[in-house]
Protein backbone atom coordinates (compact mmCIF):
# COMPACT_ATOMS: atom_id res chain seq x y z
CA UNK A 1 0.00 0.00 0.00
CA UNK A 2 2.79 2.29 0.86
CA UNK A 3 4.55 1.64 -2.14
CA UNK A 4 1.46 2.28 -4.46
CA UNK A 5 0.90 5.71 -2.54
CA UNK A 6 4.82 6.21 -3.04
CA UNK A 7 4.35 5.75 -6.84
CA UNK A 8 1.80 7.94 -7.10
CA UNK A 9 3.30 10.74 -5.26
CA UNK A 10 5.91 10.35 -7.46
CA UNK A 11 4.03 10.79 -10.59
CA UNK A 12 1.89 13.46 -9.56
CA UNK A 13 5.74 15.12 -9.04
CA UNK A 14 6.85 13.97 -12.76
CA UNK A 15 3.39 15.86 -13.83
CA UNK A 16 4.42 18.97 -11.78
CA UNK A 17 7.55 19.14 -12.85
CA UNK A 18 7.17 18.63 -16.24
CA UNK A 19 3.96 21.71 -15.76
CA UNK A 20 6.33 23.99 -14.53
CA UNK A 21 6.99 27.55 -16.19
CA UNK A 22 11.44 27.43 -15.86
CA UNK A 23 12.83 24.93 -17.15
CA UNK A 24 14.88 22.31 -14.78
CA UNK A 25 18.15 24.52 -14.76
CA UNK A 26 20.54 25.31 -11.96
CA UNK A 27 19.65 28.22 -9.60
CA UNK A 28 22.32 30.30 -10.80
CA UNK A 29 21.06 29.88 -14.82
CA UNK A 30 17.54 30.22 -13.65
CA UNK A 31 18.27 34.05 -12.26
CA UNK A 32 19.39 34.81 -15.45
CA UNK A 33 17.01 33.01 -17.43
CA UNK A 34 14.39 35.76 -17.62
CA UNK A 35 17.38 38.54 -18.85
CA UNK A 36 18.57 35.74 -21.24
CA UNK A 37 15.29 35.08 -22.69
CA UNK A 38 14.75 38.75 -23.24
CA UNK A 39 18.54 39.09 -24.90
CA UNK A 40 17.45 36.43 -27.12
CA UNK A 41 14.11 38.18 -28.21
CA UNK A 42 16.33 41.26 -29.52
CA UNK A 43 16.14 43.71 -26.08
CA UNK A 44 20.18 44.58 -24.96
CA UNK A 45 19.49 46.59 -22.22
CA UNK A 46 16.94 45.12 -19.68
CA UNK A 47 16.12 46.50 -16.09
CA UNK A 48 14.70 44.41 -13.43
CA UNK A 49 12.32 46.51 -10.95
CA UNK A 50 11.24 45.85 -7.29
CA UNK A 51 9.88 48.09 -4.07
CA UNK A 52 10.68 47.84 -0.58
CA UNK A 53 7.95 48.65 1.82
CA UNK A 54 4.31 48.21 1.08
CA UNK A 55 3.74 45.95 4.47
CA UNK A 56 4.94 48.55 7.28
CA UNK A 57 2.83 50.72 9.48
CA UNK A 58 4.93 53.36 9.07
CA UNK A 59 7.27 55.18 6.31
CA UNK A 60 7.57 55.30 2.71
CA UNK A 61 7.51 52.58 -0.14
CA UNK A 62 11.24 52.79 -1.66
CA UNK A 63 11.27 51.29 -5.36
CA UNK A 64 14.94 50.45 -7.39
CA UNK A 65 15.30 49.66 -10.91
CA UNK A 66 18.57 48.45 -12.12
CA UNK A 67 20.02 47.50 -15.47
CA UNK A 68 23.26 45.05 -15.80
CA UNK A 69 25.43 45.02 -19.15
CA UNK A 70 25.44 41.16 -18.18
CA UNK A 71 23.74 39.62 -15.52
CA UNK A 72 26.32 39.26 -12.51
CA UNK A 73 25.57 35.71 -11.63
CA UNK A 74 29.22 35.74 -9.51
CA UNK A 75 27.83 38.08 -7.08
CA UNK A 76 25.70 36.26 -5.24
CA UNK A 77 22.63 38.43 -6.18
CA UNK A 78 19.41 37.05 -4.32
CA UNK A 79 16.21 38.34 -3.04
CA UNK A 80 16.88 40.90 -0.19
CA UNK A 81 14.57 38.92 1.93
CA UNK A 82 17.30 35.75 2.47
CA UNK A 83 20.24 37.92 3.42
CA UNK A 84 21.32 39.51 6.33
CA UNK A 85 21.68 43.55 6.48
CA UNK A 86 25.65 43.07 7.00
CA UNK A 87 25.53 41.05 3.45
CA UNK A 88 23.39 43.37 1.84
CA UNK A 89 25.25 45.91 2.15
CA UNK A 90 28.19 43.83 0.99
CA UNK A 91 26.08 43.33 -1.84
CA UNK A 92 24.80 46.53 -2.61
CA UNK A 93 28.49 47.81 -3.02
CA UNK A 94 28.86 45.37 -6.52
CA UNK A 95 25.99 46.48 -7.21
CA UNK A 96 26.50 49.91 -7.70
CA UNK A 97 29.88 48.66 -8.97
CA UNK A 98 28.70 45.88 -11.63
CA UNK A 99 25.08 48.12 -12.70
CA UNK A 100 24.67 49.91 -15.54
CA UNK A 101 22.60 52.27 -14.05
CA UNK A 102 20.70 52.26 -10.69
CA UNK A 103 17.29 54.08 -10.13
CA UNK A 104 15.57 54.90 -7.34
CA UNK A 105 11.76 55.68 -6.70
CA UNK A 106 10.24 57.02 -3.29
CA UNK A 107 6.34 57.80 -2.06
CA UNK A 108 6.05 59.05 1.16
CA UNK A 109 3.61 58.68 3.49
CA UNK A 110 1.34 61.47 1.90
CA UNK A 111 0.39 60.38 -0.69
CA UNK A 112 0.17 57.32 0.42
CA UNK A 113 -2.74 58.33 2.39
CA UNK A 114 -4.55 59.77 -0.42
CA UNK A 115 -4.33 57.01 -3.05
CA UNK A 116 -3.21 53.62 -1.32
CA UNK A 117 -0.35 51.10 -1.07
CA UNK A 118 -1.02 49.11 -4.21
CA UNK A 119 -1.05 52.46 -6.54
CA UNK A 120 1.61 53.96 -4.41
CA UNK A 121 4.10 50.85 -4.86
CA UNK A 122 3.31 50.71 -8.62
CA UNK A 123 3.87 54.35 -9.11
CA UNK A 124 7.63 54.28 -7.15
CA UNK A 125 8.42 51.36 -9.93
CA UNK A 126 7.73 53.79 -12.40
CA UNK A 127 9.75 56.42 -10.84
CA UNK A 128 12.65 54.38 -10.15
CA UNK A 129 12.44 53.15 -14.25
CA UNK A 130 12.17 56.99 -15.35
CA UNK A 131 15.64 57.62 -13.43
CA UNK A 132 17.01 55.50 -15.15
CA UNK A 133 19.62 56.48 -18.06
CA UNK A 134 20.20 54.92 -20.09
CA UNK A 135 16.29 54.14 -20.56
CA UNK A 136 16.36 50.05 -20.65
CA UNK A 137 14.21 48.35 -23.77
CA UNK A 138 12.97 45.78 -21.64
CA UNK A 139 11.53 45.68 -17.88
CA UNK A 140 11.15 42.56 -15.54
CA UNK A 141 8.93 43.18 -12.85
CA UNK A 142 8.32 41.97 -9.41
CA UNK A 143 4.62 40.85 -8.45
CA UNK A 144 1.79 40.34 -11.32
CA UNK A 145 1.10 44.21 -12.07
CA UNK A 146 2.88 46.46 -15.11
CA UNK A 147 3.72 49.91 -14.06
CA UNK A 148 2.42 52.74 -16.09
CA UNK A 149 5.36 53.21 -18.93
CA UNK A 150 5.12 52.29 -22.75
CA UNK A 151 8.32 50.39 -22.14
CA UNK A 152 7.73 46.62 -23.07
CA UNK A 153 7.30 45.00 -19.71
CA UNK A 154 6.99 41.36 -18.15
CA UNK A 155 5.72 41.33 -14.31
CA UNK A 156 7.36 38.05 -12.43
CA UNK A 157 5.37 36.67 -9.62
CA UNK A 158 7.87 36.01 -7.04
CA UNK A 159 10.67 37.51 -9.73
CA UNK A 160 13.01 38.45 -6.93
CA UNK A 161 13.81 35.06 -6.72
CA UNK A 162 14.21 34.21 -10.34
CA UNK A 163 15.65 37.36 -11.66
CA UNK A 164 19.06 38.67 -10.73
CA UNK A 165 18.09 42.20 -12.27
CA UNK A 166 15.42 42.05 -10.17
CA UNK A 167 16.79 40.84 -6.97
CA UNK A 168 19.44 43.38 -7.09
CA UNK A 169 16.65 45.70 -7.69
CA UNK A 170 15.15 44.46 -4.32
CA UNK A 171 17.97 44.83 -2.34
CA UNK A 172 18.74 48.61 -3.33
CA UNK A 173 14.96 49.30 -2.69
CA UNK A 174 15.27 47.52 0.64
CA UNK A 175 18.66 49.06 2.14
CA UNK A 176 17.69 52.67 1.08
CA UNK A 177 14.44 52.25 2.72
CA UNK A 178 15.81 50.65 6.14
CA UNK A 179 18.52 53.43 5.96
CA UNK A 180 15.54 55.79 5.82
CA UNK A 181 13.55 53.97 8.67
CA UNK A 182 16.96 54.28 10.77
CA UNK A 183 17.14 58.11 10.11
CA UNK A 184 13.77 58.38 11.33
CA UNK A 185 14.14 56.52 14.44
CA UNK A 186 16.77 59.35 15.21
CA UNK A 187 13.67 61.43 15.55
CA UNK A 188 11.49 58.85 16.82
CA UNK A 189 13.17 57.15 19.37
CA UNK A 190 10.17 55.71 21.12
CA UNK A 191 8.67 53.53 18.01
CA UNK A 192 12.42 51.70 17.44
CA UNK A 193 12.07 51.98 13.92
CA UNK A 194 15.98 50.94 13.89
CA UNK A 195 14.19 47.51 15.02
CA UNK A 196 10.77 47.26 13.30
CA UNK A 197 11.42 49.06 10.11
CA UNK A 198 7.76 50.35 10.63
CA UNK A 199 6.78 46.61 10.23
CA UNK A 200 3.63 46.18 12.80
CA UNK A 201 5.69 43.99 15.63
CA UNK A 202 4.36 43.88 18.81
CA UNK A 203 6.64 46.06 20.47
CA UNK A 204 5.66 48.65 17.80
CA UNK A 205 1.83 47.80 17.91
CA UNK A 206 2.09 48.50 21.70
CA UNK A 207 4.42 51.81 21.14
CA UNK A 208 1.55 52.91 18.85
CA UNK A 209 -0.97 52.34 21.55
CA UNK A 210 1.09 53.98 24.26
CA UNK A 211 2.34 57.04 22.28
CA UNK A 212 0.13 57.65 19.29
CA UNK A 213 0.77 57.91 16.05
CA UNK A 214 4.26 59.66 14.51
CA UNK A 215 3.60 62.01 11.61
CA UNK A 216 5.15 58.94 9.68
CA UNK A 217 2.59 56.74 10.44
CA UNK A 218 0.56 55.50 7.95
CA UNK A 219 -3.25 56.64 9.21
CA UNK A 220 -5.39 54.28 7.10
CA UNK A 221 -3.52 51.07 7.99
CA UNK A 222 -4.82 48.60 10.91
CA UNK A 223 -3.19 48.59 13.99
CA UNK A 224 -2.73 52.77 13.10
CA UNK A 225 -5.91 53.99 12.56
CA UNK A 226 -7.32 52.61 15.86
CA UNK A 227 -5.21 54.33 17.61
CA UNK A 228 -5.77 58.16 16.26
CA UNK A 229 -7.61 60.54 18.51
Amino acid sequence: MQDARSKMQEKRNRKNLASCRLPLVSCNERLDFFEQDALQKGFRCIAGVDEAGRGPLAGPVVAAAVIFQSPPLHLGIRDSKTLSPIQRSAILLDIYREAAAVGIGIIWMEEIETTNIHMASLKAMADAVKKLNPIPEFILIDGNFPIDTSIPQLPIIKGDSLSVSIAAASIVAKTMRDSIMDAYHNIFPCYNFTKNKGYGTAEHLEAIKHFGPSPIHRRGFKGVKECIK
